[in-house]
């Protein structure tokens, strides 16, 4: 795994109107590219997420996995908003040599979106195999298709949405009233709001898995308990994790550019919009997802040309794509052997 860092150093309109000075994109590679380079795959992560895709995608990408330095170049980038390298409030506002903290400006998908097209004209990378993602990645990779037919010739989205519902920006902006709770909050300290995002990291873990998960992981064998249960220890435990990688301004940023997310904006429909995608797409989605639901999936399906479904089975719900990896790595090899006899069929 190699990590590098792009600069760009003109100003960047925002979809909002606002600019941002610069910007650095962090991300790390994988792998050589070949001779026809059509062996290339771009990972888009999830909100916490960062470039090092094989530390929270191992099952699928790294050594002797389906995606593997041997046969691809796999490309992962750290989004703009986050806190992993990439510009975000705590980097340092050129106009000011101050961090940005409160005054980063909103982000969207589509800004984040435009970011990785600089980069990627930057790197004259003219085909890319495979665009994947789950979740907020899976927003960026179906905003990114729908702008850019002709540059992916596969995509594989995974627990994501052609919009961003209801349902899951209220989910969003209650874990954002958790942080505008602490009374830190509005200090700008890159510490602020720390303890309204462990709040905010426990709120989002009750969609992140559901019912099942829990009584399945955190039941007590006792009946005899009146305090210092499972669940209790856990939902701490989470927000603790997090707050020792993460902070409350980047959480804030990138859960509203989540909600932003929306690829009938401007295009008449969402069906309008999916059907300018040209990739042969595959979309899976997990049965006991309760933030990203199977209609959802079954939604975009409905839009793209050249499209195949699967729904998988797992406790975890919206965490399923992150935790099961055994039923993916054989679904997106189902995937491609279908593609390769479509392509035998046809000629």
């Amino acid at each position: 795994m190699q990590e590098h860092t792009f600069h760009y150093n003109n100003e960047f309109q925002l979809e909002s109107g606002e600019m941002l000075p610069s910007f650095s994109l962090r991300y790390c590679t994988f792998g050589k590219i070949n001779k026809d380079r059509s062996n290339i795959v771009w990972v888009c992560h999830a909100l916490t997420g960062n470039s090092n895709v094989s530390a929270w995608w191992g099952g699928l990408f790294g050594e002797n996995c389906l995606f593997n330095p041997e046969e691809h170049y796999v490309i992962c980038v750290n989004v703009i908003g986050s806190c992993y390298g990439s510009t975000g409030p705590l980097s340092i506002n050129p106009n000011t040599g101050k961090p940005y903290f409160h005054t980063f400006p909103k982000i969207t998908i589509r800004d984040i979106v435009a970011t990785l097209e600089i980069l990627r004209v930057h790197l004259k990378i003219e085909k890319i195999h495979t665009l994947t993602g789950g979740s907020l990645g899976g927003q960026q990779a179906l905003e990114w298709a729908v702008t850019h037919p002709d540059l992916f010739d596969n995509m594989i989205l995974m627990s994501s949405n052609a919009k961003h519902s209801p349902w899951g920006i209220a989910f969003n902006e209650t874990q954002r009233m958790a942080i505008s709770a602490d009374p830190t909050w509005h200090n700008d300290h890159p510490d602020a709001g720390n303890e309204g995002m462990k709040a905010a990291r426990a709120i989002a873990m009750l969609s992140y898995r559901n019912y099942e998960t829990y009584e399945k992981t955190q039941f007590e064998e006792t009946n005899d308990l009146q305090e210092t249960y499972r669940a209790s220890s856990y939902q701490r435990y989470q927000g603790e994790k997090l707050a020792k990688r993460f902070n409350a301004f980047s959480y804030w940023v990138l859960s509203d550019a989540m909600d932003t997310h929306n690829i009938a904006r401007g295009r008449g429909s969402i069906m309008n919009a999916l059907s300018q995608i040209k990739a042969y797409t595959q979309v899976i989605g997990i049965t006991t997802d309760i933030l990203f639901p199977i209609p959802e999936q079954r939604l975009i399906v409905r839009g793209i040309r050249n499209v195949t479904y699967e729904e998988i089975n797992s406790t975890y719900g919206h965490d399923g794509f992150l935790v099961e990896m055994n039923q993916l790595d054989k679904s997106i090899r189902t995937f491609y052997k279908q593609k390769e006899k479509k392509q035998l069929i046809h000629g």
